[in-house]
């Protein structure tokens, strides 16, 4: 309420509050240090905000021993008035700035803060540290999609979807914010390696492949500039990665980084350097610096291994704003995220596709259960009623209340079936028995319709039994599953992985925020593990992955249209081969009123 007040006083006079709570701003480029976070650090292209003052306070001691120079650094401590959607803004329409960096602890509104991130980074990158991340909530969740959720999955979609980069440290974001600030962004993952030692060498390429890059190969033009350059030829290798061997003096890296740069297979350039006898470190650095001026338009980056050998060297590569780290597996991990930052600035126009439904059939069943609770949890027949409103497709089933009525339903339907027990009270049937497969005879019927109702009144007896459906066994396909979990922060997040009873056991799930494209939902299939057995691996049929991403999008326009919807579990849903139907066999929902 302080706070509150504070924040009123200052509307009434026109001026902004940053705080309480923070240690303050700097603009080092105009000495401004209105802060007691220490000295001022060197002026440069990063902004950077922390929700923490003891990181930023950190932040700013650790940059005097590197090449990271800052724009504004904005302590914004408990956001009573600015808060980190202000920041990032005003950070972003700031043109000293060029790299956004921060720490965040919460996020003030999910809704705006895709928003904005997203339209930010559009133009320039954000690189966030996000800590407070805590599965408590996941815990209560009645749903296989709420208790995968969890805050660490919910913040790594959202940032997905925004292209807001997660740093996993504080040294792997002064890594990110030292390519980003100092490099163009390449056009692809293609890299060319050039080292004076062949282990150097191995360890990038293996690298490169963990994280998804590829190792570029050299036109015949560039392999023939390799061949005939006086300082290379005969020593060293015309195939990347490029090996100068150990003996190489600085002219045979400025021919080498020449011919990659001029390649136009080559998207970037990784320069390793280990500190031999004869090897010319500074002039080296001083090389990488000259060749990688005269070409702007791709990155280079180094790795100087060693320390007090190539301590000046690597002055002279930060001097000339050439990005320098200490292993070739941090300088391949920032290039894989400014990658993967110009795909993500490279996707299409989001456009989500409505589809034909039914709404009002939809809006009378959730009326009906809200009318009384604010809370209700939805069986099969009521979920599955609702999705197919909206085009999804369940087995052919009727409901018996006698043993006699079974077995003429499945002689009707054709055998084999599946007895599930009907009751608006059980949501989940298998922990009660109320679920009996592959029942291929008359007399497999009536024994276990006799032993559910038998059975279940005495485990459940609170709960009204309407009989019980006779329905067709789906036997044929892959067992996936489709849900959503509302998140309190950012709404609606849509699930997909692997389904049936091991989902929880695997956790082979990918999550998205909704609504969702067509692209965006066939890169969830992509993103989960298992997708190769869907494209038919390992022997395994292969399945209609369109089929999965409709599916997706439907559901996605379903819980982006009743908000009501706190949870929803389609598992399994079971498709198969091109051109067949996919079924919901089970699924449950849960509903939340105002």
């Amino acid at each position: 309420q302080r706070e509150q007040e504070i924040v009123r006083i200052a509307r009434a006079a026109g001026m902004r509050i940053i705080g309480p709570n923070c240690i303050g701003v700097m603009c080092p480029a105009a000495k401004l240090n209105a802060s007691f976070g220490g000295d001022l650090p060197k002026a440069g292209k990063v902004g950077y905000f922390s929700q923490s003052g003891s990181i930023l306070a950190a932040m700013v001691d650790m940059a005097g021993t590197t090449d990271i120079g800052f724009s504004k650094l904005i302590s914004i401590g408990n956001k009573a008035d600015v808060d980190e959607l202000d920041v990032i803004r005003a950070l972003g329409e700031d043109p000293d700035t060029k790299v956004i960096a921060g720490y965040l602890e919460t996020i003030s509104d999910g809704d705006a803060f895709i928003r904005q991130a997203e339209r930010i980074s559009r133009q320039k990158p954000i690189l966030l540290l996000k800590s407070g991340v805590t599965e408590a909530g996941a815990r209560a969740a009645t749903s296989h999609t709420g208790r995968l959720a969890g805050s660490e999955n919910a913040y790594e979609c959202v940032f997905e979807r925004a292209g807001v980069i997660r740093c996993p440290s504080i040294k792997a974001q002064f890594d990110y914010a030292r390519a980003f600030a100092y490099d163009p962004v390449p056009a692809g993952p293609r890299v060319a390696v050039i080292a004076n030692a062949g282990g150097a060498g191995i360890m990038a390429t293996d690298a490169l492949e963990r994280e998804g890059l590829t190792l570029a190969e050299f036109t015949e033009a560039t392999q023939k500039k390799l061949a005939d350059a006086q300082e290379l030829a005969g020593v060293a290798s015309v195939n990347n990665p490029v090996d100068l061997l150990g003996d190489a003096l600085a002219s045979r890296y400025e021919s080498a980084l020449r011919a990659a740069l001029d390649d136009a297979n080559v998207d970037s350039v990784l320069v390793l350097l280990s500190p031999h006898a004869m090897t010319e470190t500074v002039e080296t650095a001083h090389a990488v610096v000259r060749v990688a001026q005269e070409r702007p338009d791709k990155p280079v980056l180094a790795c100087f291994l060693g320390a007090r050998r190539v301590s000046e060297a690597t002055e002279v590569l930060r001097r000339g704003r050439i990005p320098q780290y200490d292993s070739p597996e941090g300088a391949v991990a920032a290039l894989r995220v400014m990658v993967r930052y110009a795909q993500w600035r490279s996707r299409p126009k989001r456009v989500v596709k409505l589809f034909s439904v039914n709404r009002h059939k939809v809006e009378r069943i959730i009326d009906r259960r809200l009318r009384k609770d604010r809370y209700a949890e939805l069986g099969e027949a009521e979920t599955k009623d609702i999705l197919e409103a909206y085009g999804f497709v369940a087995p052919r089933h009727e409901i018996a209340t006698t043993a006699e009525q079974a077995v003429n339903i499945a002689r009707q339907i054709g055998y084999p079936v599946v007895l599930k027990i009907w009751s608006p009270d059980i949501v989940h049937k298998t922990e009660v028995g109320g679920v009996k497969l592959d029942l291929r005879t008359d007399q497999e019927v009536m024994d276990a319709f006799d032993l559910m109702m038998y059975r279940i009144p005495k485990r459940v007896p609170e709960a009204d039994i309407l009989g019980i459906s006779v329905e067709e066994m789906v036997d044929r396909g892959q067992e996936v599953i489709l849900g959503m979990n509302r998140d309190p922060r950012f709404g609606p997040l849509m699930m997909f992985g692997m389904g049936g009873k091991l989902v929880e056991v695997l956790e082979d799930v990918v999550f998205y925020p909704a609504p969702l494209t067509a692209l965006e939902a066939k890169e969830m299939l992509v993103r989960t593990k298992t997708y190769d057995l869907l494209c038919g691996a390992r022997g395994q049929e292969k399945v209609d992955i369109d089929v999965i991403a409709e599916g997706l999008q439907r559901l996605s326009q379903l819980v982006t249209e009743f908000p009501q919807i706190k949870e929803v579990d389609i598992n399994p849903y079971v498709v198969g081969r091109e051109g067949t139907t996919p079924i919901v066999v089970d699924a449950m929902m849960t509903l939340e009123g105002p």
